[in-house]
């Protein structure tokens, strides 16, 4: 089975600090590291600090801000709707689709095995990898649904 890796290179449109415009709570981030970092906060005050941030300083920002009390409950659900509304975007959506059966792995060498995977082992819990294996399935079935139809 063919594997992807990491969310880089010319699969870097994986990646949650790819640039594509996510819209949540009425506010436009410019990558959905941005809008996932500021979704931890208590509340929308920061929304407008993170819309002006690169993905990079949104992950350092969100280290540093006060969490929402029920972060940890929350995170992958908060993670899954941010990544739902990233693929609305018809071409991304293709491009997600077109990945077939092939494993996505956010393979990385900074230490990140909860969303993530050593990149060199695979081994971690690969949590965005498997939400984006997720979807996938959920748009492939629908789109093979529609040809049938």
């Amino acid at each position: 089975m063919e594997q992807i890796k990491q969310f880089q290179g010319p699969h870097r449109w994986l990646s949650n600090f790819y640039q594509t415009p996510i819209e949540i709570r009425g506010v436009t981030f410019p990558s959905v590291e941005a809008a996932f970092q500021a979704t931890k906060a208590i509340d929308g005050c920061l929304d407008s600090i993170f819309c002006g941030l690169s993905p990079g300083q949104s992950k350092i920002l969100g280290k540093n801000i006060r969490m929402r009390d029920d972060w940890d409950e929350i995170k992958f659900e908060v993670m899954e709707t941010l990544l739902r509304i990233k693929f609305q975007d018809r071409e991304l959506r293709e491009r997600l689709i077109n990945t077939g059966d092939a494993e996505l792995f956010e393979g990385n060498a900074h230490g990140d095995i909860l969303w993530g995977c050593d990149w060199e082992t695979l081994q971690g819990q690969n949590k965005l990898g498997k939400l984006l294996m997720k979807l996938r399935a959920e748009y492939q079935a629908k789109a093979n649904a529609n040809s049938i139809n």
